[in-house]
């Protein structure tokens, strides 16, 4: 899979979590986490959730509990790019 592939799935994960009245669009810039966020912490969590089963489908670990997954300036969760960047990572790195 490639990056651009890997984008495709995880902004689609997070498009369906979205509550429908947002009317957000999901991109890389979008935030996941701190101000203008587009989700709960709880939908965030259910997203981490699903593509631990995406990766589990593809044949690799997810890991998203990393101190650096908590810091707001390193966090794989600042932006739905960041989120796609960091899952295609590890798929290269533990495939």
């Amino acid at each position: 899979m490639t990056l651009d592939e890997t984008k495709q799935k995880v902004f689609a994960a997070i498009q369906s979590l979205l509550e429908e009245d947002k009317g957000v669009v999901v991109v890389g810039e979008t935030k996941l986490i701190g101000d203008g966020r587009v989700m709960t912490s709880l939908k965030l969590v259910e997203l981490c959730l699903e593509l631990e089963d995406l990766a589990t489908e593809i044949g690799f670990v997810f890991d998203w509990t990393s101190e650096a997954a908590m810091s707001k300036s390193r966090s794989m969760f600042r932006t739905a790019g960041a989120l796609a960047e960091e899952f295609y990572a590890q798929m290269v790195v533990n495939p």
